[in-house]
């Protein structure tokens, strides 16, 4: 008597059973869309990156006041004692204080990259049938636009201040096309430490320490040669130096092939090492 209660019990809870061809027609019969391509995904993660500037510009303080600080401040302060005269040092200083300047703005990447994994947006984004470095990518691309509007307005403000580029508008494209390829490529650098760190702020400073020394121990405000001489050979050969030495030579016409080379092998080492670490370590999340 029990069990047949309890049969009976069972059969009434069971849910309905469902009905193929209603449930056909409850769904889409439609073709499936493709999925994106790599190109579309990261396109669309460099979209969303750039509707973040959008709605909070304060971000652009960066790239439109630091640079002009940084070379206003160098030119003016250290150019009469480095090199007898302002528009003498400017010449020189100009490309390096670029280099220097977007350089360090690279750092924002991982921040960025951190924000979104704390939040809890970048699990979202893995639950997606997109390309898998799309949202890693897609933040370099964005980033791109800040390193060329920080280039854009420190060379007009230089050229403002009299500093003439004697390798013409091709020489300077070029040097900045340099500049915007390490750039990118040294990003992956900040993009794998904001994957493996807890917060935005230990990336901030990590990067710091490791930016200082390595911008201020290279060629961008002094020549090497007055360095002692133990300190030249490491100051000369560091990715910064060979970055400064080429965009220098394309922006004065003195093209020095050997440092454009190395700073093109620089990028692809950082890319190769870096790109595999970040995805690794987004995978792993």
């Amino acid at each position: 008597m029990t069990v047949t209660q309890t049969d009976t019990k069972s059969d009434a809870d069971a849910p309905a059973p469902v009905e193929k061809e209603h449930l056909k027609r409850l769904l889409a019969t439609g073709e499936r869309p493709p999925a994106p391509s790599a190109f579309t995904s990261a396109r669309v993660f460099a979209w969303r990156s750039m509707l973040k500037i959008k709605h909070v510009p304060e971000q652009l303080i960066d790239i439109l006041i630091f640079p002009i600080m940084m070379l206003l401040m160098f030119t003016y302060l250290f150019g009469g004692a480095i090199a007898g005269g302002t528009v003498d040092y400017l010449q020189f200083l100009l490309p390096g204080i670029m280099v220097m300047s977007i350089v360090m703005t690279t750092m924002y990447t991982g921040m960025s990259v951190n924000i979104d994994i704390n939040k809890g947006v970048s699990d979202r984004f893995r639950t997606l049938s997109i390309w898998r470095p799309a949202p890693m990518v897609g933040y370099l691309l964005a980033d791109l636009f800040r390193y060329a509007a920080a280039g854009a307005i420190m060379f007009g403000t230089g050229m403002v201040m009299g500093y003439r580029p004697d390798g013409g508008a091709a020489g300077v494209l070029l040097g900045v096309a340099l500049l915007l390829v390490f750039c990118f490529a040294f990003s992956w650098v900040w993009t794998w430490l904001g994957l493996i760190t807890r917060s935005e702020k230990t990336v901030m400073s990590i990067s710091m320490s490791i930016m200082f020394p390595l911008t201020f121990l290279s060629n961008i405000m002094v020549d090497p040669s007055t360095m002692p001489g133990w300190l030249q050979p490491v100051v000369k050969n560091t990715p910064i130096s060979q970055l400064v030495d080429g965009v220098r030579g394309l922006f004065d016409g003195n093209v020095d092939s050997g440092s454009v080379l190395t700073t093109l092998i620089w990028s692809g080492g950082f890319i190769a090492v870096f790109g595999f670490l970040t995805i690794r370590a987004y995978n792993r999340r």
